[in-house]
């Protein structure tokens, strides 16, 4: 597949950090485990910073799930109860992604996700669309495949992948759709990876903190609450990662996730990183300020119920 090529100095201007409001698009499994969910709700609350536009179930396969169907279509059903408990609207706001995850690399997997994340980004004129990515990539590479020109007008903010150190990046979100998450990484689109072991594995919480700054919080607050106790049943001396919420965080505040500029990796066969430093640029992100973070969200969380 040959895409529109960017010139480094495009790539790195777009890849700045973004200026407020941001126009963005959340592209999440949001049924996988609890911390989507709380992404969600950051995302929601942060209008000031960030202008949402849509937001796209993503397929997922796991204990929580019967196929990547199955999940898309439990995550477009999560997705909808938490904007009810929010007081959104979802009409012509959340829509149905993939229904499989690629079964090659130059095959999309057509949704209304993709369709209109395509529309959204090919009729933008101020600055790029951020497309936010929780989940596997399947839904942005089957929109990259239909509208390769998308390219030049979308930056991808990532959750997924294991830091470009890591002995290997068989991690749950690239795994899932290892074909869609080469073909964005291939593609040249500008693209941010927020790796997760050692990166965001680091916003950890735990069921003190929510009960002291979640729960009573409105509909919403009790609802994250009580998905973030069910996790686990044995809470002595637990703490959870709500890994997701670095993603909206990044374009919320880019101090609080700070990054640097590398060349993009190569993803093998094996699923470990391979390096050629004549590959495009991107930045990944080498911290997270798990304390600024867990603030913001407590206290959007507070000044809304």
């Amino acid at each position: 597949m040959n895409f529109p090529k960017l010139s480094d100095a495009r790539r790195l201007e777009m890849l700045q950090p973004a200026q407020h409001p941001v126009r963005m698009v959340l592209d999440t499994d949001t049924y996988n485990e609890i911390d989507d969910q709380f992404a969600v709700v950051h995302a929601m609350l942060s209008p000031e910073e960030l202008n949402v536009e849509a937001i796209y179930a993503a397929p997922f396969h796991n204990n929580r799930s019967t196929s990547a169907k199955d999940g898309m279509e439990k995550s477009y059903d999560e997705i909808v109860k938490l904007l009810d408990f929010l007081g959104f609207s979802v009409d012509n706001f959340v829509f149905r992604g993939s229904r499989a995850f690629f079964s090659d690399g130059d095959t999309p997997e057509e949704s209304k996700a993709a369709e209109d994340m395509i529309q959204r980004a090919m009729s933008n004129t101020d600055g790029p669309l951020y497309v936010v990515a929780v989940g596997a990539l399947t839904n942005v590479a089957s929109a990259i495949l239909i509208e390769p020109e998308m390219i030049n007008r979308i930056v991808v903010v990532w959750l997924g992948g294991n830091p470009l150190y890591w002995s290997h990046t068989r991690e749950f979100n690239l795994a899932q759709d290892i074909q869609a998450a080469r073909l964005v990484l291939d593609s040249g689109v500008p693209f941010v990876q927020l790796p997760t072991r050692g990166v965001v594995s680091h916003l950890l919480t735990t069921v003190s903190e929510m009960e002291r700054y979640v729960q009573g919080q409105g509909e919403i607050g009790d609802y994250l609450v009580e998905i973030f106790k069910a996790y686990q049943q044995d809470h002595y001396g637990w703490s959870k990662v709500i890994w997701d919420i670095s993603a909206t965080a990044y374009l919320v505040n880019s101090s609080w996730v700070p990054t640097e500029i590398v060349h993009s990796p190569i993803l093998t066969d094996s699923v470990t990183w391979s390096f050629d430093n004549s590959r495009h640029l991107m930045r990944v992100a080498t911290g997270v300020n798990r304390d600024a973070i867990f603030r913001d969200l407590f206290e959007k969380l507070k000044n809304a119920s």
